[in-house]
């Protein structure tokens, strides 16, 4: 891993809607937050993308997939989400599978036409992945839960970078009387570790 590498903080979620329906589409929507320390500032974009009948483990997979495709150059990577399926698939199942010929111990791989998506857009980056309790206070987390259940219920895509809401969508909650204690995280020490 180099040092002069870019360093990019991820947070992303998915959602699924009409999970509790049987034999009706689901909507799914996935959803990122990137954050750049520029020097000076943070430098944040939002992507998210849709499908108009999905499940929530291909969601986070695509949440991951997203993100990580758009980042131009090779970077270090801190990826959150509150999705085990994915930190655990990402940082200790796919190399087993992989020495396996993309096999289980326990029959077929699901899903693995995005791990093996998943798995050559991470090589293009060094990913560290951390997990997070879902609707636990976290404010990235909510969200980027926001804009993923946004995205399922408008069908909506922008692949694309776009400048983030996160902000905005923060001041909003405060005046709400949320997150009054939250501060942002230093931007030096966070922007050096991997």
């Amino acid at each position: 891993m180099e040092r002069n590498q870019p360093f990019v903080h991820i947070h992303a979620d998915e959602s699924c809607l009409g999970n509790q329906f049987k034999g009706r589409d689901r909507p799914g929507g996935a959803a990122a937050l990137l954050e750049h320390w520029t020097g000076r500032v943070w430098e944040r974009r939002d992507v998210w993308t849709s499908d108009p009948s999905t499940t929530n483990n291909r969601m986070a997979l695509v949440s991951a997939i997203l993100p990580l495709g758009v980042l131009r150059e090779r970077c270090r990577v801190r990826f959150v989400s509150d999705s085990q399926y994915l930190v655990k698939g990402a940082s200790e199942w796919m190399p087993g599978w992989k020495q396996r010929g993309w096999k289980r111990k326990g029959g077929p791989i699901e899903n693995v036409d995005l791990w093996r998506r998943l798995d050559s857009t991470m090589a293009r980056h060094d990913v560290s992945w951390e997990w997070v309790k879902g609707h636990a206070g976290d404010p990235r987390n909510e969200y980027v839960n926001v804009l993923a259940q946004r995205a399922a219920g408008e069908l909506s895509d922008t692949p694309v970078p776009v400048p983030s809401g996160f902000v905005e969508w923060l001041e909003s909650e405060r005046e709400s009387g949320r997150y009054l204690d939250y501060f942002e995280f230093a931007a030096p020490e966070s922007s050096t570790k991997p």
